[in-house]
């Protein structure tokens, strides 16, 4: 077994799977929120009370050392992180990542997508598309006796075949009962390295790429991280747990896949 890495047994799938499907669920309920004109704030505000007085659950992000929302919103350069504001207004041709964690019966679950505001550009879209399509080709290493290489190293091909960058300062984590557990889960790796994956395994994927470089920087807030040469950012995030045959997805989207191909 991967040093320090928790073997859940199939009860805390079951309890894991739960408090994934409702993160699931929210951001299938906001994604029609997700208009031009609309704040980031207001976002936020619909999906504290729908996890709250719909679910029953707790937002798991606020004041996770002192975070002060419900959800992750960020927009266009943005990497990740970016804060809910009332001032920042959504407009054509933007793209936004929304993550979002919720804590049901002390299980934690984390996911998050990304939301087309109106028409992207051409390279917006081709830049969440390539995004997608590289965390399902990690996911789709994912079986017992694969590496965690394997998985980097899957997400790091497709996005360099099309000449985008992956992020290195923020990775994929272990999650159950606790937010952030090991492992750590890179976006980029060797096959055959790294810690050797069993079942009863929880973990995210939640690569971030990048339409330029992959160098960021933290803005003066202490939690925003943007993209140093201002290019597009995209990222997806999804829950698997390993198991036996190979993996299943504790975050699937209600209302299926849409357009993306399934996971």
């Amino acid at each position: 077994m991967g040093r320090g890495v928790s073997i859940k047994s199939a009860e805390d799938i079951e309890m894991a799977r739960r408090a994934g499907s409702l993160a699931a669920e929210v951001l299938n309920m906001i994604g029609p929120h997700v208009v031009p004109g609309v704040s980031t704030e207001s976002l936020d505000r619909i999906c504290h009370d729908h996890i709250v007085n719909i679910q029953g659950a707790i937002p798991a992000n606020v004041g996770y050392h002192g975070y002060p929302k419900t959800i992750l919103t960020s927009v266009n350069q943005v990497v990740c992180h970016g804060i809910p504001s009332p001032d920042k207004i959504l407009k054509k041709g933007d793209i936004v990542n929304i993550d979002v964690a919720v804590i049901k019966d002390g299980w934690f679950g984390d996911t998050s997508r990304m939301y087309f505001v109106g028409t992207p550009t051409t390279l917006a879209r081709r830049l969440v598309e390539t995004t997608y399509e590289a965390m399902l080709a990690g996911i789709r290493q994912v079986k017992p006796g694969a590496t965690l290489g394997d998985v980097g190293h899957a997400i790091q091909s497709v996005a360099h075949r099309e000449r985008f960058s992956v992020v290195r300062e923020y990775c994929g984590h272990g999650i159950g009962q606790v937010y952030h557990e090991e492992p750590q889960v890179l976006h980029y790796g060797r096959r055959g390295e790294g810690i050797k994956l069993e079942p009863g395994m929880v973990f995210t994927i939640e690569p971030m790429l990048n339409a330029g470089k992959r160098e960021t920087r933290q803005l003066p807030d202490g939690w925003t991280v943007v993209t140093k040469d201002r290019s597009l950012s995209a990222q997806w995030e999804h829950m698997v747990a390993v198991t036996p045959q190979g993996y299943e997805v504790l975050t699937s989207w209600p209302d299926g896949t849409g357009t993306y191909a399934p996971v």
